[in-house]
């Protein structure tokens, strides 16, 4: 993991997808932003929102996250979110927005740290196309959830080794040794 050339992407941590099954995740996600941002590293979230006809109206008949509260960053990282590098809006499952492709690109960024919710889905399909854009993905497992619960967690984590390799895939320790590393690289004048 390349901190230097690194953005943290913090996935669609918003109401509306935090339950009984996903909670845990907000504290992991909140120490690790706070850990990254200490270290000088740019944060990028991402919010969801729904729309009446969309496909998952169509599809799967799910008509939520269509506006606030549900749709708001969680209380307890809704601040870091305004004071984020960038807030990206969606209306599906990927980072990967217009908007998100040119921030990436004039960010210089080769790796990114993804972590939040739902690991089986939009956690998963940013790392994916991450991977197909040619960056580095890295999903933070033990900072991330799912509102269906642990075993689509678990399938999903299953998933992502196969779509972008077992070493891709770290914890929250692993991160904060890179983070620790990084900030006591010497600075060259």
């Amino acid at each position: 993991m390349d901190i230097g050339s690194a953005a943290l992407v913090v996935i669609d941590m918003q109401n509306g997808f935090v339950n009984e099954r996903s909670r845990h995740a907000v504290p992991a996600v909140s120490d690790l932003v706070a850990q990254w941002t200490g270290a000088g590293r740019p944060v990028i979230f991402t919010r969801y929102f729904n729309y009446p006809d969309s496909p998952y109206e169509r599809f799967f008949q799910w008509r939520r996250l269509q506006e606030p509260p549900e749709t708001d960053i969680v209380p307890d990282l809704a601040e870091a979110a305004a004071r984020a590098h960038a807030v990206v809006d969606k209306i599906g499952y990927t980072l990967f927005t217009l908007q998100a492709v040119e921030l990436v690109s004039d960010g210089g960024w080769t790796d990114l740290v993804f972590c939040g919710i739902a690991t089986e889905s939009c956690v998963l399909k940013s790392a994916a196309d991450a991977f197909e854009h040619g960056y580095a993905p890295w999903i933070v497992t033990d900072a991330c959830a799912s509102d269906a619960g642990p075993d689509v967690h678990d399938a999903g984590l299953v998933v992502a080794r196969r779509l972008i390799g077992t070493g891709q895939l770290v914890t929250t320790d692993h991160v904060a040794g890179q983070l620790a590393s990084y900030a006591g690289a010497p600075v060259l004048e």
